[in-house]
């Protein structure tokens, strides 16, 4: 069972952004604390972190610094994951609101349920899940892996879960599996339509395509390249000619986007910044909770040792797949 322990809180104090910035730094430096930061935080946040990424990425990362505390500035599911592959370290969530929907839509009884409807499939688990379906997993994935990883299985049955859209997408990269999908999808991703980016192409109807595979079907069928957070900022890098790209993921991905090709455009795909393409719970850490989080040494993420085992092994399988590319 997942615990988030809770001490008690420093006095709030107001502080300017710049002396909230040292004091995060000075913190950081007294606790021997790595900061990380998700693709999806707003763009403070990924300007102050050590490592920003996409949340196996950096959990792996974390686990291969000599740091005492990872603050890890994501969605809960993303700390437990740090915390499964760093059990020694002392991991902490600055913001106990940011959860996932897709995390939240599946439970271990209702993968158990699942399981018992279809005990001869493997059964292949995103890793936007919760420590304990993990644990209760086959294997795990990655959007950027997933392929690889179903095609690496012996079996022809595989459940997905949690992400029907991803597992729609994967199916059709490996037709000689049959896969049963769960019924669980990203709001922020599933919300976006082909209407909506057809509208945004016809404005820059050069532009290049990029989505993630969280995205519905018909979304994807319109993009150049269908790829995760990390694999979009090596996507640019294949279209040296064009200028302008549209990008069918959570707005906060232009941020790093723009850092990294500044000499090109990127158009989030529903039009506009702020706009449907916005995941609340990315957005729900600022600079104050990261102080705190620091300061106070709150919210630390606590997982029993059966679940970390559990969970470790579906990831170390997970990991030991040769990746396609």
């Amino acid at each position: 069972m997942t615990q988030v322990s809770q001490p008690i809180a420093t006095q709030f104090n107001h502080l300017p952004e710049a002396e909230l910035i040292a004091q995060i730094n000075r913190l950081r430096k007294e606790k021997n604390a790595v900061i990380l930061a998700h693709n999806y935080q707003i763009p403070k946040i990924q300007d102050l972190a050590d490592v920003t990424g996409d949340s196996l990425g950096l959990s792996i990362e974390a686990s291969q610094t000599d740091a005492d505390i990872i603050l890890f500035c994501g969605v809960h599911f993303m700390a437990e994951s740090a915390k499964i592959l760093s059990p020694g370290k002392r991991v902490f969530l600055p913001h106990l609101g940011a959860g996932c929907a897709l995390a939240d839509s599946i439970t271990v009884e209702s993968l158990y349920e699942w399981k018992e409807r279809y005990p001869d499939h493997t059964v292949v688990t995103y890793v936007n899940s919760s420590a304990e379906v993990k644990a209760e997993s086959d294997i795990c994935c990655t959007s950027a892996n997933a392929v690889s990883v179903v095609r690496s299985l012996d079996t022809d049955k595989v459940l997905f879960t949690p992400d029907k859209n991803l597992a729609r997408w994967v199916a059709k990269q490996v037709p000689e599996k049959q896969i049963i999908a769960y019924d669980g999808v990203c709001p922020t991703h599933d919300v976006l339509r082909y209407a909506t980016v057809d509208r945004t192409r016809t404005e820059y109807p050069d532009a290049i395509i990029i989505a993630h595979p969280e995205c519905r079907e018909d979304v994807i069928a319109a993009a150049h390249e269908v790829c995760s957070t990390t694999g979009m900022l090596s996507a640019v890098d294949r279209y040296p000619d064009a200028k302008t790209f549209i990008i069918a993921t959570e707005e906060a991905m232009i941020h790093q986007l723009q850092k990294r090709h500044p000499g090109k455009e990127f158009v989030v795909a529903d039009g506009c910044i702020g706009c449907r393409l916005h995941c609340p719970y990315m957005k729900i850490t600022g600079l104050q909770d990261v102080y705190f989080s620091l300061a106070d040494e709150r919210f630390e993420i606590e997982l029993d040792d059966d679940i970390i085992e559990g969970a470790r092994r579906s990831l170390d399988r997970m990991l030991a797949v040769p990746r396609d590319d």
